[in-house]
């Protein structure tokens, strides 16, 4: 089974002390992004972890 085409429109990105941002990981809600952000964020490193969501790109053919 191939999840290629799943929908993950949210997005846990990192952003460091300089201000450069990473994408952490993509995932199906904003409730899974945000847990996934939390724990990563208690590991009491000086990162910025925050959830956005994608603009929708995606088109049918």
């Amino acid at each position: 089974m191939s999840d290629g085409n799943a929908v993950l429109p949210w997005l846990v990105i990192r952003q460091d002390t300089n201000g450069n941002r990473y994408r952490v990981g993509r995932y199906a809600t904003r409730t899974e992004a945000q847990e996934v952000a939390d724990r990563l964020a208690g590991q009491g490193q000086e990162q910025l972890y925050v959830v956005e969501r994608t603009a929708a790109t995606r088109q049918s053919g």
